[in-house]
């Protein structure tokens, strides 16, 4: 990965482990770094406090967008209290945390805010390696999004996904490389229920979250 130390970057950022792994690989890339936090009718209003934290602990410039009208278009267990939340994914169908056009109405949304401020380069902590099988996490998805913005803004943009083939596993193992593997095991959140660090344990975010942190710790442990 070539370091842009002459440019800036804006984060899509919500202060849980991924984005905040992407928020420190990309202070370390990039000349100046910017996160962008959005407010979707998400469950908990921890996950913005969180994030507007850990900017402040980072000393990054933070900047909190409404894009609460993705929680009227269609059902799903992150913006309707009254669907349960699945824990597993359905044989037939993805799990209804999947917030459908979230990530392409992100994308659009920071392109726009970063054509203003005259930033090509955006990051975001998007996986197809180990992810919950949301179609807006795919490979193929980053580039086609960023072919659409390029033509739409008549702007050169680059859409880095740093985690796109790493499990969980190897993103904590990157939060380590960085010297930030404490602070992301410790302050940040995860978890769909608003529950800080390890979290309530049981939701998808945090399952995904903890069995990555065991098997870096035990990959970990045989090393020393």
């Amino acid at each position: 990965m070539k370091d842009y130390k002459e440019q800036d970057a804006l984060v899509l950022f919500s202060g849980g482990q991924d984005s905040t792994t992407c928020l420190y690989w990309a202070k370390q890339h990039f000349r100046n770094t910017f996160a962008l936090c959005f407010t979707y009718g998400q469950r908990h209003s921890q996950e913005v406090e969180n994030a507007r934290r850990i900017a402040d602990m980072s000393d990054t410039p933070f900047q909190v967008l409404d894009a609460s009208i993705i929680s009227r278009l269609a059902p799903n267990s992150l913006t309707d209290f009254t669907v349960q939340m699945d824990e597993e994914k359905p044989a037939d169908s993805y799990p209804n945390t999947f917030v459908p056009g979230r990530n392409l109405l992100f994308l659009t949304f920071a392109a726009t805010i970063a054509y203003a401020k005259g930033i090509r380069h955006l990051v975001t902590g998007v996986s197809e390696a180990d992810y919950s099988g949301y179609p807006d996490c795919r490979d193929t998805f980053i580039r086609s999004a960023n072919a659409t913005l390029n033509l739409a803004m008549d702007k050169q943009f680059v859409i880095h996904t740093p985690l796109m083939w790493r499990n969980k596993k190897e993103v904590w193992h990157l939060a380590d490389e960085l010297g930030v593997f404490d602070m992301v095991k410790n302050e940040t959140l995860t978890c769909y229920n608003g529950v800080l660090a390890e979290g309530c344990g049981h939701c998808p975010a945090c399952r995904l979250r903890n069995k990555g942190l065991q098997d870096y710790l035990v990959e970990r442990g045989n090393k020393l």
